[in-house]
């Protein structure tokens, strides 16, 4: 792949220095992880970084959480962040691998094609010995961001719905299948147990190997364990449009891209008292 989506540590440190490089902090967590983003990107992150906070450039106006916003706003913020149009980026999270892909999908829907996602996050930075610094970093010189929004690579209800319907797409679950089948109450107010009838379960834990992706045919395994066919049309959700950027991650890696991501994902479909729910194992692995 020419703008190969994941890189290592290894080949982040050797290419810090470089001009046009900018790495972005985009850690981002559940509220029961009881952990503050922006304190620890204060504490330490990778030198030169840059903190994307997750919500602060999503769509403030929705009642929806970290829903996509307006092209201009999504470029007014990208220029705030000193990230221009001839910028290589590079999105790491503090988890490893949880928020970061949604950065990734984020801005490559917004037409930048240079940015790959640190696999393994800033502990697999931290655990190569490479340094981290503390504080705030030097603001960057505001650059010009054009931000050209691919709408076919955003689902909505509707789109989802013809999905389930007409079978043109597998819809591809990354809650765990304890949400999945309906077992534990969602975190949301509002929003019912259960998942979509025919949409199929893929945890996105269960692509990763000690907060690293793992490799394309152990990918491979994963999903067909779970009745997915990677050579199918898929599209991506979750609760509320986060780790289901990890399942079309993990897919962009093994050369089969996603069609789409559902933004409001579960949030928006299972507060839609219009909307069907399914629970058990009804159309899904685990």
């Amino acid at each position: 792949m020419a703008n190969p989506p994941l890189v290592t540590p290894e080949w982040l440190h050797e290419r810090l220095d470089t001009p046009d490089l900018v790495v972005l902090d985009a850690s981002w967590y559940l509220p029961a992880a009881g952990r503050d983003p922006a304190a620890e990107y204060g504490a330490a992150h990778i030198p030169g970084a840059v903190r994307f906070d997750l919500d602060a450039v999503s769509d403030e106006t929705s009642p929806l959480p970290h829903m996509m916003p307006r092209p201009e706003v999504f470029a007014a913020r990208m220029r705030a962040l000193g990230v221009g149009d001839g910028a290589r980026i590079v999105v790491y999270d503090g988890m490893g691998l949880f928020s970061a892909p949604r950065a990734w999908w984020m801005l490559r829907t917004f037409g930048k094609r240079e940015v790959a996602v640190l696999d393994g996050g800033l502990p697999a930075w931290i655990a190569a010995g490479f340094p981290t610094e503390d504080g705030e970093p030097h603001p960057r010189e505001r650059r010009h961001f054009t931000a050209r929004l691919d709408n076919g690579a955003v689902a909505d209800a509707g789109d989802i719905a013809r999905a389930l319907e007409t079978g043109s797409a597998q819809v591809v679950d990354a809650r765990s299948g304890a949400r999945f089948r309906g077992e534990e109450a969602e975190p949301r107010p509002g929003v019912r147990p259960g998942h979509m009838p025919g949409a199929l379960n893929m945890h996105y834990a269960a692509l990763q190997e000690g907060g690293r992706m793992k490799d394309p045919e152990a990918l491979k395994a994963a999903f067909a364990e779970n009745g997915i066919d990677p050579d199918r049309p898929i599209v991506t959700t979750c609760g509320s449009g986060v780790t289901a950027a990890i399942v079309s991650l993990a897919l962009e890696s093994m050369g089969r891209p996603a069609r789409a991501l559902y933004d409001g994902s579960w949030s928006e479909w299972g507060a839609d008292q219009a909307r069907p729910v399914a629970t058990g194992t009804e159309s899904g692995g685990g």
